[in-house]
């Protein structure tokens, strides 16, 4: 009898513990999100992202939350602050976008892991020691390949052959990013024997429409935005801008030819987002950032905007068509 009594009590305890188990809910970890620019501007490359987690097991509301924090277009230490805030909060990841806010994310943390994505030069900055080991709390991809400032210029040489001076269109501040792209675009320039006009753009529309009517007054052949967030932020503008003014351009992300701008040659970005998305994976599961490799850009795409061509007067020559990707009609 007492055997069974025994018996009994110790099912019961196992059955109220495995009910007790199962009503433990689960961890939500919280995923801070950290940009210069806006929601609405990086909201593309947001989707990528999420899509890619969901496809992992993660589900908004479920097992993770996002905590955003956007600049605004607003000083860098304006950045610093919002960085701070994910720190304050203490999420479990920050995702950093490009080398402002892995720089940033970096200052307020050496805990909390960090991804970042679309980081230019993340060693020449500083960020990390080496792309093969990282070390430390940061991880993350690199948009930075040395070719690809060479390809545009060549490309554009191809359909403006008697290009001899390039503006250049930089942000105000040349950021460590920015200053490694003149560096490159320099080589390349001199190479092609192509001279460059910077002209700059200080965060306003007014600036960015300043900055055209200067390239146009120095007369110059050809216009490109070096690659930034305010350049993806703003480009609709800038398509727009370069359109008035008939100018041939090429940009760094293939959104700027689908807003409408002549071509572009460079590294697919939200798929850098979906890239990053496994980072984060990795890292919630236990993963050291510090040992997981930093990647660099494997995809690259160029794309030719038709209709922009005949709008500005321009032939594409059929062996630089052959060469695109993607042709818009």
């Amino acid at each position: 009898m007492s055997k069974n009594i025994l018996s009994g009590a110790f099912c019961f305890l196992l059955l109220a513990l495995g009910f007790q188990a199962e009503a433990q809910p689960a961890k939500v970890y919280r995923i801070g999100y950290l940009d210069i620019t806006s929601f609405s501007a990086a909201a593309p490359l947001l989707e990528a992202f999420r899509q890619r987690l969901r496809e992992l097991g993660w589900v908004e509301g479920k097992n993770i939350a996002f905590e955003h924090r956007f600049g605004e277009g607003k000083e860098v230490e304006r950045l610093k602050e919002l960085a701070a805030e994910l720190v304050k909060i203490k999420v479990d990841v920050i995702v950093a976008r490009a080398t402002s806010g892995a720089l940033a994310a970096k200052d307020a943390t050496s805990t909390i892991p960090i991804v970042m994505t679309s980081g230019g030069d993340p060693v020449g900055a500083g960020i990390i020691k080496s792309l093969a080991h990282p070390g430390g709390n940061i991880t993350g991809v690199s948009s930075m390949s040395p070719e690809l400032i060479t390809k545009r210029l060549e490309v554009l040489k191809d359909i403006v052959p008697k290009l001899t001076l390039m503006g250049v269109l930089i942000e105000e501040g040349r950021a460590v990013g920015t200053k490694r792209q003149i560096k490159e675009l320099e080589t390349a320039a001199q190479s092609l024997q192509i001279k460059l006009l910077y002209v700059e753009d200080k965060g306003t529309p007014k600036d960015l429409e300043n900055a055209f009517e200067t390239a146009m007054r120095k007369r110059v052949d050809a216009i490109t935005p070096i690659s930034s967030p305010s350049t993806f932020a703003e480009r609709k503008r800038i398509v727009e801008l370069a359109a008035k003014h008939r100018l041939p351009a090429i940009y760094p992300a293939k959104e700027l030819v689908e807003e409408g701008g002549l071509m572009s040659y460079g590294i697919d970005f939200p798929d850098q987002y979906r890239r990053a998305a496994i980072y984060v994976d990795k890292i919630l599961k236990g993963a050291k950032p510090g040992d997981l490799p930093v990647e660099q850009p494997t995809k690259f795409e160029f794309v030719i905007n038709l209709k922009a061509a005949r709008q500005i007067g321009l032939t594409i020559p059929p062996n630089v068509l052959a060469r695109a990707d993607k042709v818009i009609k």
